[in-house]
């Protein structure tokens, strides 16, 4: 991660869209329509092929980064406007209908920002990543979580919107207070 104060919203670009519609409405001012249609076709593609490595070649030639041994799940979805802002580090896993996102369409405006998943890092199935998010090295997001904000390196996050999860520690500790409960339960249960 590239400075530990700045957040994603630091690190996305603010495009404010001219005329009375909204920014999506206006989409191809942003970026042109036969690049646009040429990304959906690779994306497709991406998303169906059960190869990883065409998959890692199909991704770079979007412009996305992606390093050696990433993998990259069935219909996991790469950003169709900017996928040449997604940087995937070595050994990532990108999980089951995943979606990577680089920009957001507003009413006014529209915003991109690169995504950076780390070394190792695991997205889990159905998660979204929104512009401008670092995920750090061996860093881990649940399935069906929205990542609003980066995730330091080694931390798990679940939730919508992601939040950091417990330690495995304090999870044993819960644990065993709840086995020690039932069997107690269990104890009075038996008296009658």
């Amino acid at each position: 991660m590239t400075d530990e104060t700045a957040s994603r919203h630091d690190r996305v670009r603010h495009h404010p869209t001219p005329g009375p519609g909204n920014s999506l409405a206006d989409w191809p001012r942003a970026r042109h329509p036969l690049r646009v249609a040429l990304s959906y076709v690779v994306v497709w593609l991406i998303r169906i092929s059960p190869s990883l490595r065409l998959k890692r070649w199909l991704l770079r030639r979007l412009g996305a980064t992606v390093g050696p041994g990433v993998s990259w799940g069935l219909e996991a979805t790469p950003d169709v406007f900017w996928p040449d802002l997604i940087t995937v580090e070595a050994e990532a896993i990108i999980g089951y209908d995943a979606t990577i996102l680089c920009h957001e369409f507003l009413q006014d405006e529209y915003r991109t920002g690169e995504v950076v998943i780390g070394e190792r890092a695991m997205i889990g199935a159905g998660a979204i990543v929104l512009p401008g998010v670092e995920i750090g090295a061996e860093a881990r997001v649940a399935a069906n979580s929205l990542v609003t904000q980066d995730v330091p390196p080694g931390t798990t996050v679940a939730g919508v919107p992601a939040e950091p999860m417990g330690s495995s520690a304090d999870a044993d500790d819960v644990d065993e207070s709840d086995n020690t409960d039932e069997a107690e339960i269990g104890d009075d249960e038996s008296e009658y």
